[in-house]
């Protein structure tokens, strides 16, 4: 199989994707950024498809300037290990030869565990936001025990932000942390939406403070992307 490139975003809550990573590099300034990627680019499409159990391969552009988010989708994490093993090296030597000094920053492995989406919304994602909560010890009861109550509280929300498309909820493998691949129409809904009355995104809900003040929660970040190379097996 040929690789080729798509623009469409995909689907975190496809039924197919058994194992979703998410990795981070850091490249340092946004000319870096855009040479990491065109070199990303040229290391995949010059080569084969590597393999069967990888669905789609995507890269996006941090708005810091400095980072670039890689979210590869796999059947299952045995399909990524076999890539790891065989092809991952040659592409990395060529982007690296590329533009040296890129740093690795992790990779982590997730599942994914639930979404709140309409199924018939045609907005496209102008902006993903990355919502990142690590909690102070591996407790997998807990990891879905949180993400049930922002469910509750989006539940109980009486005005949602109107820019939000779609939220994806994801827990790594090792118990400690949550993703949220949160959907936006763009970077200026999402900013709109943090700088409106309250506290934020979520209103002044009992839920709410419940999901803000859950117990064990060491840390969380938010980070806007922008969608800049996807990648497909050619059929």
């Amino acid at each position: 199989m040929t690789t080729r490139r798509t623009d469409e975003h995909p689907d975190p809550a496809d039924p197919r994707v058994g194992a979703p990573l998410f990795s981070t590099w850091r490249v340092g300034t946004p000319e870096r950024q855009r040479l990491a990627v065109a070199a990303i680019a040229r290391a995949w499409e010059r080569r084969a498809w590597p393999a069967r159990g990888l669905l789609s391969y995507h890269v996006y552009a941090g708005e810091d300037g400095t980072t670039l988010l890689h979210h590869s989708r796999w059947t299952d994490e045995a399909a990524f290990e076999g890539y790891r093993t065989t092809h991952r090296d040659e592409r990395v030597e060529e982007i690296d030869s590329a533009v040296p000094g890129i740093e690795s920053v992790r990779l982590d492995r997730f599942r994914h565990y639930r979404s709140a989406a309409r199924e018939d919304d045609p907005r496209v994602p102008g902006c993903v936001v990355i919502v990142d909560v690590e909690f102070d010890g591996p407790d997998p009861e807990r990891q879905r025990a949180w993400v049930d109550a922002v469910f509750e509280a989006l539940d109980s929300d009486p005005q949602p932000p109107p820019g939000g498309i779609g939220a994806h909820f994801h827990l790594n493998t090792d118990g400690t942390r949550v993703l949220n691949y949160a959907e936006w129409e763009s970077a200026r809904a999402h900013r709109e939406a943090l700088a409106a009355p309250g506290d934020g995104i979520g209103s002044a809900t009992a839920p709410w403070e419940r999901v803000r003040n859950w117990p064990g929660v060491r840390s969380g970040t938010v980070r806007r992307y922008e969608h800049v190379l996807g990648l497909i097996p050619a059929t």
